[in-house]
């Protein structure tokens, strides 16, 4: 069955009638079938009566009992969850000469080189081309949820709901509108942080992660903007803690509140009115609501957003294997008395546990001491730490174990640049998507170069609008000389160290150098 990162939404059925006889009874069941309704009739003692009462709660339960009523706590949150409304593309399609690597044309069919109309349809001049042949694309629209976390106007949302925005707007439940900027993302959590501008230093209510653990069991409340309705609030509990839906290393929160498509970024709460996950994916056959969602939970977002707000990105260290679990047989053909760790299965090339020794068939059963259940459970005490940390990793070799020192490199933030390693190739040049920018960068061609190449823009991007383009150099970042990629992240870190809304980058253009100013706002 399918995961569906845009939500899920549960509808209840049926009643319970009780009624005090028999005949009663029956009298409305008569009445209730001819009506053509289907009903559950529930008649217990007096007896049975007294023992549904609530008993003493359990020291236990971190929260209260269910209210009888929830208007209380959505009257305290509702005003700082928000409806966001995102304008996506604009960027110009390929042009026909830009399609002639084997790629479809736009607006034309998609014929095979030999077929006799490839080669006519293919010339044909624009003009003449369908819909979107070389023409802009019209901008679309997308819709998602959000909520407040600090009363200057944070909101975090998914990164899928805001995935390629020129333009991002959060509307209050009170219909008032404000423009927002984007201040980072974080795919592998499909997390999103945005800042409200507010030149009149509105002071916005928020709500709080929560820090008190949930069980499953516990009520939880679901508000968000469903199909573009707004302000919607569903009840539900949590289902189950720990879910792996196939999206990375981390675990998610599993709730049957009634969620759907559109309340992707909304915030799950609890009876104190803080945010225990960030509803962000639904488990559907069918595309609708089967009652089952998933959320980030508070704890891995928590972290994600302070790396967001105080980076831009978030930094997570790479070991540089892949991997995969032991189970018993694997165990007992490595002489493991148990089947724990995680197996390399490829090392990559130019990585952290290449430089190290680590190799294929090395079991891991322990890092820093600490063990290692499963493949999963190495991947996210790896993420945990910094690049650059040198870290002890146990492995069983050999029939013996042993303990390997590894210097971790920085998860990679590039799909090309990913791409690049594990194909074997160097790691320098490295590229990596640069999303403040909205540009890629690559590193220069020899070292007589200075600075380091811009290798794509994005055509929506404010960087295109300044007039960068591929081929440029980028000699400077908010003052910091550059070398390589990573000067230009840390001129990035300086900028937003210092809340500044652009940077100022010097850029060689051929012969030519300027000074350009490129907003930091697109992802």
């Amino acid at each position: 069955m399918p995961i569906e990162t845009n939500e899920v939404s549960k509808t209840r059925a049926g009643g319970i009638f009780r009624s005090k006889n028999l005949r009663n009874g029956c009298a409305a069941a008569a009445l209730i079938a001819a009506a053509g309704v289907s009903a559950v009739f529930f008649s217990p003692p007096q007896q049975a009566v007294a023992q549904l009462k609530p008993e003493a709660q359990t020291a236990e339960a971190p929260f209260p009992r269910a209210p009888l009523t929830f208007a209380d706590i959505v009257d305290k949150v509702k005003p700082a969850v928000v409806s966001i409304s995102v304008t996506n593309g604009g960027k110009a399609m390929a042009s026909n000469e830009e399609n002639q690597q084997g790629q479809p044309i736009p607006g034309l069919p998609d014929l095979p080189d030999d077929h006799p109309l490839h080669d006519f349809f293919k010339n044909l001049p624009k003009e003449f081309r369908g819909p979107g042949g070389g023409q802009p694309r019209r901008p679309s629209l997308a819709q998602g949820s959000g909520f407040v976390i600090s009363e200057d106007g944070y909101v975090v949302t998914n990164n899928h709901v805001i995935d390629d925005a020129s333009e991002i707007q959060v509307q209050f439940d009170q219909d008032r509108k404000f423009e927002a900027e984007l201040v980072g993302t974080d795919p592998r959590t499909d997390l999103a942080l945005l800042k409200i501008k507010n030149p009149d230093n509105i002071k916005f209510h928020f709500v709080k992660f929560a820090n008190k653990p949930s069980r499953v069991g516990d009520w939880v409340l679901a508000v968000g903007n469903p199909f573009g309705l707004g302000g919607t609030v569903t009840a539900g509990i949590l289902s189950a803690q720990g879910r792996d839906i196939g999206s990375g290393p981390y675990d998610y929160l599993q709730i049957d509140a009634a969620v759907n498509r559109g309340n992707s970024g909304g915030p799950t709460f609890n009876l104190n009115g803080d945010v225990v996950g960030v509803n962000t994916a639904i488990y559907s056959p069918s595309g609708g609501n089967v009652g089952i969602a998933f959320a980030v939970p508070a704890a891995t977002a928590t972290d994600v957003i302070a790396q967001l707000k105080n980076n831009g990105t978030v930094s997570r260290g790479w070991l540089g294997v892949k991997i995969q679990n032991i189970d018993e047989d694997t165990a007992a053909s490595l002489g493991l008395k148990e089947p724990k760790g995680a197996l390399v299965s490829e090392v990559t090339p130019n990585g952290p546990a290449q430089d190290a020794g680590l190799e294929t068939q090395d079991a891991i059963l322990t890092v820093d001491g600490s063990e290692i259940s499963d493949s999963r459970d190495l991947a996210r005490k790896i993420a945990a730490y910094s690049p650059n940390t040198k870290v002890d990793v146990g492995v069983w070799r050999d029939g013996k174990e042993k303990t390997i020192k590894v210097d971790l490199g920085r998860f990679p933030t590039s799909k090309d640049e990913l791409a690049a390693l594990n194909q074997g190739q160097p790691a320098e040049p490295k590229t990596a998507e640069l999303d403040q920018l909205g540009f890629s960068l690559a590193a220069a061609n020899d070292d007589n170069e200075e600075g380091v190449r811009i290798t794509n823009v994005d055509p929506s991007s404010d960087a295109a609008r300044k007039g960068l383009k591929a081929g440029d150099r980028v000699l400077e970042v908010q003052g910091v000389k550059v070398s390589s990629v990573d000067d230009v992240v840390k001129g990035l870190k300086q900028a937003r160290e210092k809340n500044r809304p652009a940077v100022l980058l010097h850029v060689m253009s051929g012969n030519d150098k300027r000074f350009v100013a490129v907003q930091l706002k697109k992802s």
